[in-house]
């Protein structure tokens, strides 16, 4: 995995997936996701993102996706 820095991953949860287990809650080193009112995931903070992965990694409704913000051709 390569280095990243905080702020540049973008974070999606597709809500209809998610069962609320809170593993990426749990498994989430910069503490981005959270569980919101109805029991559900969502991105809290999304420009504290490491792009460690571990939230994408662990969810076992396959309903986090972490990509970069930019396309690679405009990564330096």
């Amino acid at each position: 995995m390569a280095k990243k820095k905080k702020g540049q991953s973008k974070v999606t949860v597709y809500p209809d997936w998610c069962k609320g287990c809170g593993v990426c809650v749990s498994f989430c080193p910069a503490k981005v996701l959270e569980l919101d009112e109805t029991g559900k995931c969502h991105v809290a903070r999304e420009d504290d993102c490491i792009h460690c992965g571990f939230c994408e990694l662990h969810c076992p409704d396959f309903a986090i996706v972490v990509t970069d913000k930019k396309p690679k051709d405009e990564q330096a």
